[in-house]
């Protein structure tokens, strides 16, 4: 028992250095991109295609993810995942055409990422019971620090070596961690080992069936694409909002608009995995409880983030946003997991991703039309409301579904 305690907080360890650099090489391409351009003479809209096509690859991978996550060896899945994007990383630092981009980093350095949420997120579950929710948190604080970091350590690395050494360092330590997690990362537990085509394909029916029978993991999982419809957004468009309303320098605007929000959202996310916990030993209602709390008391702050006219009221608002932010991303993955039996919680996941990411794609071309057409300031502003649609999502659940939909006590592995 006491080496399964220390076996589970390694466990968690390791993949929170693995989705640092998956989301550290995802970053990494967009604080690049004003060297990018000047250096290749590519045009905005070839490089927004790019980022269009990377979200739609996840988007589209992730469910199929999913369903290999449920079927094969997890551990052995979150390795091959780490080792490809990061080749591709290092490959994109070797792009001269639009084409090269689009191959390197949208499809296989998105297609690679697309692999590894499913299947982190399933053996930590496998592995963490009474502490999931914390575990979860802190595996998505690596999300936060990743952006900011790579940020910070990209735009050094190219300053002073080029934006191409940036892709061959991220890439290059990320092949040697895969290396290093096939003789560390503890073994999956999968509840359905790989079997005939024809009992496959039942799991596969099985499995997308329950997403669509259960009313809670639909409204969940719509309340999970609102935040990411807003993230996707506030993304692409934060920098260039800093950079044309307080001419700040390109520098400046990458990193404002990055760390007050992720700094905050840190903070939001373990406080509330913490809280979390604590409530749900009374309840599991009180994870949806806090969940609806981050929506609904986030959708000010958006809106004071496209509307205010001091940075330091901007900045304040980007706090707030990412605190609530994080709030929620404490208990989303456990309340779609309270209501899916185990062992079909990876390819619900994957197919809650589909929907999100590809529909979330569309978020940066509608603020692209509000910018020309009412203003950047609006637009952002106007991400508030898809906040509170959010919020109401979960609260439906909440109401109506969640208690009869919630998978019984018995089903779980005790820890």
């Amino acid at each position: 028992m006491r080496k399964d305690h220390y076996l589970k907080w390694e466990l968690l360890a390791w993949l929170w250095i693995a989705f640092f650099f998956n989301q550290a090489d995802r970053q990494v391409f967009n604080i690049l991109l004003p060297l990018i351009k000047t250096d290749l003479g590519f045009t905005d809209t070839q490089l927004g295609l790019v980022a269009s096509i990377f979200v739609l690859c996840v988007g589209i991978c992730t469910p199929i993810a999913g369903l290999v996550g449920d079927l094969f060896s997890r551990k052995k899945i979150i390795i091959f995942s780490l080792f490809f994007w990061s080749i591709a990383t290092f490959f994109t630092g070797m792009s001269y055409t639009i084409v090269q981009l689009v191959f390197l980093r949208s499809i296989a350095v998105g297609g690679g990422e697309a692999f590894y949420a499913p299947s982190a997120n399933a053996i930590l579950c496998e592995y963490h019971k009474k502490t999931r929710a914390l575990a979860m948190s802190i595996h998505q604080t690596s999300l936060y620090i990743g952006i900011i970091l790579s940020g910070i350590l990209g735009g050094i690395i190219a300053e002073h070596y080029g934006w191409r050494s940036a892709f061959y360092i991220f890439g290059g330590i990320g092949m040697a961690l895969s290396a290093l997690l096939v003789w560390r990362l503890p073994p999956s537990k999968n509840i359905v080992p790989p079997a005939a085509s024809a009992q496959r394909m039942k799991f596969i029916r099985e499995a997308v069936a329950v997403l669509f029978k259960k009313p809670s993991a639909m409204l969940l999982g719509g309340s999970f694409m609102c935040l990411v419809f807003v993230n996707v957004g506030y993304l692409t468009w934060m920098p260039m909002f800093l950079h044309e309303k307080f001419n700040l320098s390109i520098t400046s605007a990458g990193f404002s608009s990055m760390f007050y929000h992720h700094a905050a959202a840190f903070l939001g996310i373990i406080g509330g995995g913490i809280l979390s916990d604590k409530l749900a030993i009374r309840s599991k209602l009180y994870r949806l409880m806090i969940q609806c709390t981050g929506l609904l008391l986030g959708a000010p702050f958006i809106f004071g983030m496209g509307q205010g006219n001091s940075l330091w009221i901007v900045y304040a608002c980007l706090a707030g946003f990412g605190l609530f932010r994080g709030i929620y991303e404490a208990n989303f993955i456990t309340t779609m997991f309270a209501v899916v039996e185990p062992k079909y919680r990876a390819s619900v996941i994957g197919v809650v991703y589909l929907f999100v990411f590809s529909i979330s794609s569309l978020s940066p071309f509608l603020l692209g039309y509000f910018k020309q057409s009412f203003g950047l300031s609006d637009g952002l502003s106007s991400l508030g409301i898809v906040y509170v649609l959010g919020g109401f999502l979960v609260l439906v659940t909440l109401k109506w579904f969640f208690r009869k939909d919630s998978i019984p006590e018995a089903a779980e592995v005790k820890d």
